[in-house]
């Protein structure tokens, strides 16, 4: 497999592992609404905010979109571009060392993308996405760091985003860029015969008037079909509806009646089928059939599928329902009606998304944001309308992925959760936290007219203080929650369930392993032989657990014997922590 070289890649590949692990500090005052509803926005630089934030959500978000700097070279866009900001260059000195001060942006660029790719994957569940953004500049440099950290087995799909001609260009005018999709386990996809699927323009009103017939003639298809033809013609001229014109094409009895339709799958005949009156061979369909054997054939001739004509001069035709899904059965598969698979190629003009964030804000903010619906389509195809699960962006911008969630969640009335974080602390709070606050609340567009609010709020935080002070020890200022999170998603490599932080030592059982954690007198005890330390007395006070057990405390007096005999693994607080 092809391999990426670049300078300063030695000092980046293994990095994440050595980013400490920091605190989120609330900020009440930025928060918007409900702060429990789920929703978070992260500002501080987003390698150290998606190290604090895995004990959290590590293996839980379904889908990740990111938008990061396209490296095009322009140093005048409110995001630095070119990789150039004073934030990335300290960044690059301190992990690339003197090499970093030489470097083109190119290498910088690969430098900055390595180790946030590596830890954004963690966070995916086995069935969740990755969705990038980026253009003809990187394009290719992206494809092969995903192929490294992700598996070029995971790769899904490079969509082509068209934005519309540059009049301004000196060769061609380039107005299209991509997003590139790669799964965290394709194989997972498959196992669990997930299929993506979305809604056909117009296909709603179709849907709801046959769920309405249906409870008028109940399994009566003919009666149903035939309705719902009627009902096709009587819309308006400009209906998207209109748009699908096989219903249109249908006879009295609900059948399609299109001699030039082709079988899906194509492919010349390879039998005879013959006529039940004439007993002669029918004439072949110009389009072929999609069966390769005449049992198949037959088997579809059974459940009348296949419609004859009078005569055999004339080809038969496949029998097919207006409210029918994909395949050739006589189910009617409800979830399926109307749905399509989306193109890799897609048009929507650049300017929507400016226009939008211009209505926000009364005036032209980013030069060039991301379009909240799009996202919101692309959100909604590859979550597989699982409307409960948790979107991530860790390049927020202009906080297009937490309007395009919330506007989605109004639509069908989901309770997906986002988490955002940007790094700019002037764009994190006037800009990314504004936008989505503005969309949940309302807002007075330039026009000075009301725009209803679409409900939902979030949690704002800053990054807090490293876990671990220079001398290597706790902070005092930890709080037992927060090291009890830390130390279980480091024994186990899952978040710590909501639910599971108390006020007990035991933090609960992972794959058969009881955990525990003695820590700021957790038992009441602070004292030096107390609380903190593994003793008889602590070991006896110390909710049961019936196996192999992990404990984490400052101390342990208890003999190696007694230790094995308990079945208790200690790992002293803080020499023995794992913080990769």
């Amino acid at each position: 497999m092809p391999t990426l070289n670049w300078i300063g890649k030695d000092a980046v590949v293994n990095h994440h592992h050595q980013v400490p692990f920091h605190l989120l500090k609330d900020v009440p005052d930025l928060a918007c609404g409900d702060p429990g509803s789920g929703n978070l926005i992260v500002q501080g630089d987003n390698l150290v905010a998606l190290k604090a934030l895995l004990p959290y959500y590590a293996g839980q978000v379904k889908c990740i979109y990111i938008d990061p700097p396209y490296n095009t070279g322009n140093e005048n866009w409110v995001y630095n571009d070119n990789v150039n900001s004073p934030l990335i260059r300290e960044w690059l000195g301190k992990v690339v060392g003197k090499e970093g001060e030489t470097l083109d942006r190119h290498d910088r660029w690969l430098c900055m993308m390595y180790p946030r790719l590596a830890l954004l994957r963690q966070f995916l569940r086995e069935d969740g996405v990755v969705l990038v953004s980026i253009d003809d500049s990187e394009v290719t440099n992206i494809r092969i760091l995903l192929d490294d950290i992700w598996g070029r087995e995971n790769f899904i799909a490079q969509l082509i985003w068209e934005k519309g001609r540059k009049n301004d260009a000196k060769f061609f005018s380039v107005g299209h860029e991509y997003i590139i999709i790669y799964a965290r386990s394709i194989s997972r996809l498959r196992q669990e015969n997930t299929i993506w699927r979305e809604e056909k323009p117009g296909a709603k009103a179709i849907h709801d008037e046959y769920l309405r017939l249906k409870t008028i003639h109940g399994n009566d298809l003919k009666s149903i079909e035939t309705a719902l033809r009627q009902f096709y013609k009587m819309l308006p001229k400009g209906h998207p509806s209109k748009k699908h014109s096989r219903y249109g094409n249908v006879d009295d009895d609900g059948v399609w009646r299109d001699d030039n339709m082709s079988w899906p799958g194509g492919g010349g005949p390879r039998y005879d089928v013959t006529h039940p009156a004439t007993g002669k061979p029918c004439a072949v369909p110009d389009g072929g059939w999609r069966y390769a054997t005449l049992g198949k054939m037959q088997e579809m001739i059974a459940r009348g599928v296949v419609v004859f004509r009078e005569t055999d001069k004339e080809p038969p035709i496949r029998k097919t329902y207006l409210v029918r899904g994909d395949d050739d059965t006589d189910d009617i598969d409800e979830n399926d009606i109307g749905r399509q698979v989306m193109g890799s190629y897609f048009y929507r003009s650049a300017l929507q998304a400016s226009n939008t964030l211009q209505g926000l804000f009364g005036l032209k903010m980013f030069e060039n944001p991301k379009d909240h619906e799009v996202l919101s389509r692309l959100i909604r195809y590859v979550s597989n309308d699982d409307r409960e699960s948790i979107i991530l962006d860790s390049f927020a911008g202009s906080g297009t992925t937490g309007h395009a969630v919330i506007s989605l969640n109004k639509q069908d009335d989901g309770n997906r959760r986002f988490i955002l974080v940007e790094m700019e602390l002037k764009i994190a709070q006037e800009i990314t936290a504004e936008r989505v606050r503005r969309v949940a609340e309302g807002y007075k567009n330039a026009k000075g007219e009301k725009v209803e609010g679409l409900g939902g709020g979030f949690r704002y935080c800053e990054l807090g203080e490293p876990l671990f002070d220079q001398s290597g020890k706790i902070r005092e200022s930890v709080t037992f929650a927060e090291l009890a999170r830390h130390f279980y998603f480091t024994e186990t490599g899952e978040p710590l369930p909501r639910e599971r932080v108390s006020k007990s030592p035991f933090l609960g059982e992972c794959r058969g392993v009881g955990i525990y954690l003695l820590y700021n007198g957790i038992l009441d005890d602070k004292s030096v032989k107390g609380g903190n330390v593994l003793t008889r007395t602590v070991l006896a006070k110390l909710p049961k657990f019936d196996g192999q057990k992990v404990i984490y405390c400052a101390g342990c007096l208890l003999g190696k014997d007694r230790l094995q005999a308990e079945r208790i693994l200690v790992h002293q607080t803080p020499y023995e922590i794992k913080v990769s």
